[in-house]
């Protein structure tokens, strides 16, 4: 029994040592709540887990902003509604993502899960996001499923995201100052440099003042680069 007990315990009375355990129980409870705290929602297809950024692999959720087709003729707030999907499937959950290589936004392409459940077929099953099939078939069978089952964005025929971003791009580029350059590169209060695409849910309302170090940019990649980074859209 005595070889058993951790060399720091010995010579410790029985109370003393039932003390250290409980006080180290809930460390390790603490720790593991500050894990999961570290996991944040960028939107309904990214997450920010311990300060690294991962886009998840072989899905594309709708824009924040954006609004789909209902079944009753009428609309409804996708965007808005996939954040709030995949912040219930992390949120208090231990969050695990196997990377599958990077975007060249600097983002870790990654499979995630929470609790062992993959988060990206959440997604897609639940209706809240596309397979998207330009980088990946992974996820086209989990689709398939979802839209006989007219779950999310497939209750009615509706926008894909990726034609949403084409239509807002092509519309923001006759008022951007070149016509060709109509991201918003933006400094917000905080000092904080965060760039809006033509998709972006704040984009309208964004004005640009280029006298305080505001600007316009011809891509992400080159707004990444000079040191912008994208809205947060989660809680």
């Amino acid at each position: 029994m005595h070889s058993a007990v951790p060399p720091i315990l010995r010579g410790l009375g029985r109370r003393k040592i039932l003390r250290y355990l409980l006080i180290a129980a809930w460390a390790m409870i603490a720790s593991d709540a500050m894990s999961r705290d570290a996991v944040r929602v960028v939107d309904g297809d990214t997450l920010d887990i311990g300060g690294v950024r991962y886009r998840l692999h072989g899905i594309d959720a709708p824009e924040a902003g954006q609004a789909c087709a209902a079944a009753d003729g009428g609309v409804w707030p996708c965007g808005k509604d996939a954040i709030q999907k995949i912040e219930e499937l992390v949120e208090g959950r231990d969050v695990s993502c196997a990377p599958k290589g990077r975007d060249s936004y600097g983002r870790v392409i990654a499979i995630c899960f929470a609790d062992g459940t993959d988060v990206n077929s959440e997604m897609v099953s639940s209706g809240f996001a596309w397979a998207f099939r330009k980088f990946s078939e992974d996820y086209a069978g989990v689709e398939q499923t979802a839209r006989r089952a007219h779950a999310g964005v497939w209750q009615a025929e509706t926008e894909a995201p990726w034609d949403y971003r084409a239509l807002k791009w092509d519309a923001a580029i006759s008022d951007s100052p070149d016509r060709k350059c109509p991201i918003k590169g933006n400094i917000n209060r905080q000092s904080e440099r965060i760039y809006h695409t033509p998709w972006s849910r704040d984009y309208a309302k964004t004005k640009i003042n280029t006298a305080t170090g505001e600007r316009w940019f011809c891509s992400e990649d080159e707004a990444v680069a000079a040191g912008w980074r994208p809205p947060i859209w989660g809680r």
